[in-house]
């Protein structure tokens, strides 16, 4: 963001007066009638600010960004923090003071009625001020002004226009018991993420989004107002036996108003058949169709997707190389349990790529790449629509050098499943490396957009990208965001702290990073980096660095 706060920072009037509360622009400080001052963090008065100098306009998120945070990279939770400390000041639990309007933005409901019963002298004095203008005319000045600026100097930040409904898929609670429980995980819920997702027809939020929401209860609005969405899809789904029965709801995410439910008892088999009628009947409802045939199904592939799965919560849970060899261990079962999916194959594929990038169960780097590679082909043949499939077949091509045919797989899977936050991101590592850095940036805030609560990491590679760019200082507020920064992002750290010319952080950062990988140097990493990172001097501006932090020969 490159523009400075006063090119379009509206000029306000000195008061502004909402329910019951009076905001002084001068001082950025809000009261009540009475004078009494209500606390509020800064960037939150500064948000409060630039809405009170358009009262009762719509002010989109991006102006509401550029003014408050005009030369610091930040993401859309930023700004959704300060609106909801705004309201908790006002007492605003209906959202009527400060309201959200879907995809376009936020308006300050303030009128100059408002200010008809105040105590404008109490008001004023508390603030000392010298001003003794009557609060009603500074209202209708405040919205005069805003008026015109509104025309002006927020003119180049247009309001987002796609009509393209917004959706969140809600973690399905799993109402089975005993043996059942857990059997399928998050399966159903993930499934329509990914096949509403790949239809076009809907904007789906990420699952790390949707899905921290698990075992909340569901306040349509707050949550329709976090996400940004128009439609909630909540649920149940519970095995008994070999009947699996799902029960689903579609709520309106602006009023909580039931727009479709329905409850499926089937044969365990018919997993994705359900999953299929839950979509297509959710694109009616919605207003759109998806016409496609009935996906493959039966209680074999069910049981391949069970141990997927499982294989996946183990490695999650502790990325080693024990759990690996676990998490390789379920794949060959759900291989067993249905050979003709691509499950077991995709897991199969991500466990001996792991084996090659850390050395694990002394395998031969170039050997595992293979047995990966095969895997990952195989898993493409069975399943030519799996974004996971080209997910993992791209890694591979990365981890060969092989840059072209992993930028086309990754192109391949984000189009099959572009609600994927992870894959966006995870496709920018290539990007970074060729030097297409703008490009890279721009899916990480596609991939920030789409998913609100996005994980740590996607700091970690905005500082990349930042420090790509050579913006060194937005690098390490970006870095910063993360709650912790893991042992593998301090030598991120210890290169931008480098870029910054501060000796003793960067070779702080460093020490950190070496306490996992002590046998890291200089010529390692331009032995294993010299064949993919190509960008122009960028290697060698970062080998530079790493030998400013310290890093051996």
């Amino acid at each position: 963001m490159s523009r400075k706060a006063p090119e379009i920072d509206p000029k306000s009037a000195e008061t502004i007066a909402f329910g019951g509360f009076v905001f002084l622009t001068r001082f950025n400080e809000l009261r009540t009638v009475e004078g009494k001052a209500i606390d509020l963090r800064s960037q939150s008065a500064e948000v409060l600010s630039v809405l009170a100098a358009r009262p009762g306009e719509i002010v989109s998120k991006d102006a509401l960004m550029q003014a408050v945070w005009p030369d610091t990279f930040v993401t859309d939770d930023s700004l959704t923090q300060c609106i909801a400390d705004i309201r908790r000041a006002l007492a605003d639990d209906a959202h009527a003071i400060v309201e959200t309007l879907p995809r376009r933005g936020y308006r300050l409901n303030a009128h100059p009625s408002d200010a008809t019963d105040l105590n404008a002298a109490a008001v004023m004095g508390r603030a000392k001020t010298r001003r003794g203008v009557i609060l009603t005319a500074i209202v209708l000045v405040a919205a005069a002004i805003g008026t015109y600026y509104g025309a002006e100097a927020w003119r180049a930040t247009p309001v987002r226009s796609d009509d393209m409904p917004r959706i969140a898929i809600l973690p399905f609670d799993d109402m089975s018991a005993g043996a059942d429980k857990g059997y399928l995980s998050d399966a159903v819920a993930e499934g329509i993420i990914t096949e509403l997702a790949r239809s076009k027809t809907y904007a789906v939020i990420a699952r790390n989004s949707s899905f921290r929401y698990r075992g909340k209860p569901t306040d349509t609005r707050q949550i329709g107002d976090e996400l940004g969405v128009d439609y909630l899809l909540e649920g149940s789904q519970q095995k008994i036996g070999d009947r699996l029965k799902v029960t689903a709801q579609l709520l309106s995410a602006h009023d909580g108003s039931h727009v479709w439910a329905n409850t499926y008892n089937r044969e365990i088999g018919d997993l994705f058949v359900v999953q299929e009628e839950i979509i297509r009947t959710l694109a009616e409802r919605v207003g759109r169709r998806i016409e496609r045939p009935l996906p493959q199904s039966g209680s074999a592939r069910v049981s391949a997707l069970h141990y997927h799965l499982m294989g996946i919560a183990e490695i999650r849970e502790n990325f080693s190389a024990a759990r690996n060899e676990l998490f390789r261990q379920m794949e060959l079962k759900a291989i067993e349990e249905d050979p003709n999916s691509q499950f077991g194959y995709i897991g199969l594929a991500w466990s001996y790529r792991n084996d090659a990038m850390f050395g694990w169960n002394e395998q031969d780097r170039d050997e595992a790449l293979n047995r990966a590679a095969e895997y990952a082909d195989e898993a493409i043949v069975l399943g030519p629509d799996d974004a996971e499939a080209h997910n993992i077949r791209a890694s591979i091509h990365t981890e060969a050098g092989e840059v072209e045919q992993a930028l086309a797989q990754f192109d391949q899977a984000i189009a099959l499943n572009p609600s994927n936050s992870d894959i966006l991101v995870r496709s920018t590592d290539l990007l970074l490396y060729v030097g297409r850095t703008d490009e890279a940036i721009d899916r990480i805030r596609q991939a920030m957009g789409i998913d609100p609560f996005y994980p740590d990491d996607f700091n970690w590679q905005m500082g990349w990208a930042l420090w790509e760019k050579n913006d060194c200082g937005a690098a390490l507020a970006a870095m910063r965001k993360m709650s912790t920064i893991p042992i593998g992002a301090h030598r991120m750290l210890a290169g931008i702290q480098a870029c910054l010319g501060n000796k003793r952080e960067a070779k702080e950062a460093l020490a950190v990073f070496l306490q996992n990988t002590p046998s890291e140097s200089i010529s390692k990493e331009r032995r294993e980096w010299g064949k993919i990172w190509t960008a122009p001097g960028s290697l060698d501006r970062w080998i530079e660095h790493m030998r400013f932090a310290g890093l051996p020969e």
